[in-house]
């Protein structure tokens, strides 16, 4: 445990890309494949679900701190992270060990589910005695299934790489999937030579860059293939053994949750792997996305939703054909592949090729962009002719040229502190616009503003606070802030009426006064834009 929480400050206290993968590669190369495994598995994002209730670990906390509650509460306030506040407060350790980081997982932590209430304050205690004030912090993480530090995949996986001396290209394949933090695996994932026994393992996803520009910059049109921007979950249907595996981009296995794709899988020839873009289908076109969302949220999917919300692979790309790895065949022959793939199976409706949009120039298709809403896509997707199918977000080869966002003008009425490095900050804001004289809370945002604008809503909060709710700041409503957001759509959950999708601060409108927001009945013209 001191050696990863030795990795968890040394990728905390730098904001340096070649910092972070030495400090990783050097934490590989140091520990054994039972620790390293599983420090991979929390660095990528996998997680414990939270073991111990947050108020037990509050009340446990309290009492090994020998403190009141009112200041326990005062202290986590101001801290705003409830592990730190923990990690703070805790009396000096008797004696710290250095036991491996595979000894407090699976003998310490994984256990606690299954103790009682007696058996897990006893462990924990103990816990906290054995560790300094760092170990106790990530350990507390741990235990909630919060633990999250500032390093993606895709540094975690250069790190190997440089280990193993692999290409980042193979490392990323053998980590997609639902592997076991156990040595063997990670054994396998650095090996030099290895047979993959995993036959559910989907393909690292390629990913388009956004084009910010005019596409005219990306030279002639002929060397460019067009397709709509679909919007549903981006997944892989993979054949192999007769079995039929469906994977979301976030690496879930989601086979049990869309019966017709299971069913599609059945038709596919062995050793198929198709990359696409699951979608809510009927009619001949798509649903709108709420449509999907009525769906995912059902734990149980009876005929009646089946019926009402179908779905379909949208097929975008090929992978694998008759059991070989295609992705460095040229987009137009795997195109061609997939054409005919989808062609023979076109009575079963449960594929669908994402055609490719003919267009002359680089205008035409601007001029064709503006029907994106009105087919209910977010934009093209502009592909480079003969590019093979890469891994994760590479330039060059694929583009993302969406449709400007929605945007309205909002009011700030609640400010509640972030999470991280923005812990002690008011980062997390609530949104709100006028209905009859009245404003209304329409939709929540913590991403945007820079971080000097940070520091200014901060400090600007803290002066102008109203009432406190816990956390939560209710302010004077005088800041305006332009909102961008994806998509729209009625909500009767919400007091709005209206929930939108994915909604970012895009500018805080300085120039504008409180009066000068957007009305509830603006927002609902868009419904029909």
């Amino acid at each position: 445990m001191k050696a990863f929480a030795d990795l968890y400050t040394a990728l905390d206290e730098t904001t340096k890309t070649n910092a972070k993968v030495e400090a990783l590669a050097n934490y590989f190369r140091a520990v054994p494949p039972e620790d390293a495994v599983w420090a991979i598995h929390f660095l990528i994002g996998r997680r414990i679900k939270r073991l111990i209730e947050t108020r037990k670990l509050v009340a446990w906390a309290i009492e090994e701190a020998g403190i009141p509650e009112w200041i326990f509460g005062e202290c986590y306030s101001a801290v705003g992270d409830l592990a730190e506040a923990i990690a703070l407060l805790l009396p000096a350790p008797i004696a710290t060990t250095d036991k491996s980081l595979r000894y407090w997982v699976e003998e310490r932590l994984l256990p606690l589910r299954q103790w009682s209430d007696e058996q897990q304050r006893e462990s924990i205690g103990f816990a906290w005695l054995e560790m300094d004030e760092r170990q106790r912090f990530v350990w507390n993480k741990l235990i909630t299934g919060e633990f999250r530090v500032g390093v993606s995949q895709s540094l975690v996986v250069r790190a190997l790489a440089e280990v193993s001396g692999l290409s980042t290209e193979v490392i990323s394949h053998r980590m997609m999937g639902d592997w076991i933090p156990a040595p063997t695996f990670y054994n396998q994932l650095i090996a030099k030579d290895t047979e993959d026994t995993d036959v559910s393992r989907p393909y690292p996803f390629f990913l388009a860059y956004p084009l910010e520009g005019d596409p005219a910059g990306l030279g002639d049109p002929s060397e460019w293939i067009a397709e709509w921007k679909w919007d549903g979950i981006r997944s892989q249907v993979i054949r192999r053994k007769w079995e039929t595996f469906v994977w979301s981009r976030g690496e879930d296995l989601v086979t049990e949750r869309f019966p017709e794709l299971e069913a599609l899988g059945a038709l596919l020839p062995e050793g198929t792997a198709i990359d696409g873009e699951i979608m809510p289908w009927q009619g001949g076109g798509p649903l709108p996305f709420a449509q999907m969302q009525r769906r995912i949220g059902r734990k149980v999917l009876g005929p009646k939703i089946l019926a009402e919300v179908p779905v379909v692979l949208l097929a975008y790309d090929l992978l694998e054909w008759q059991g070989e790895d295609v992705r460095e065949w040229p987009l137009e022959r795997r195109r061609a592949q997939l054409d005919a793939l989808v062609t023979s199976l076109a009575s079963t409706g449960r594929m669908v090729l994402s055609a490719s949009v003919p267009f002359g120039s680089w205008e035409d298709l601007a001029e064709l962009r503006h029907q994106s809403r009105e087919r209910r896509v977010e934009g093209f997707m502009l592909k480079r002719v003969g590019s093979p199918y890469r891994v994760g977000r590479k330039r060059g080869d694929w583009w993302k040229w969406k449709i400007q966002p929605y945007s309205v003008d909002c009011v700030l009425i609640y400010a509640q502190p972030g999470h991280g490095r923005r812990a002690s900050l008011m980062t997390d804001y609530t949104f709100a616009v006028w209905d009859d004289g009245e404003l209304v809370p329409f939709a929540k945002a913590y991403s945007g503003l820079t971080n000097e604008e940070i520091a200014k809503v901060d400090a600007w909060v803290r002066r102008n606070t109203v009432e406190k709710f816990g956390p939560v700041r209710r302010v004077k409503p005088e800041l305006v802030f332009e909102l961008a957001f994806e998509g729209i759509q009625n909500s009767p959950r919400h007091r709005s009426g209206i929930a939108v999708r994915f909604p970012r601060i895009a500018r805080w409108r300085e120039d504008k006064k409180p009066e000068d927001a957007d009305t509830i009945g603006t927002i609902r013209n868009l419904l029909t834009i």
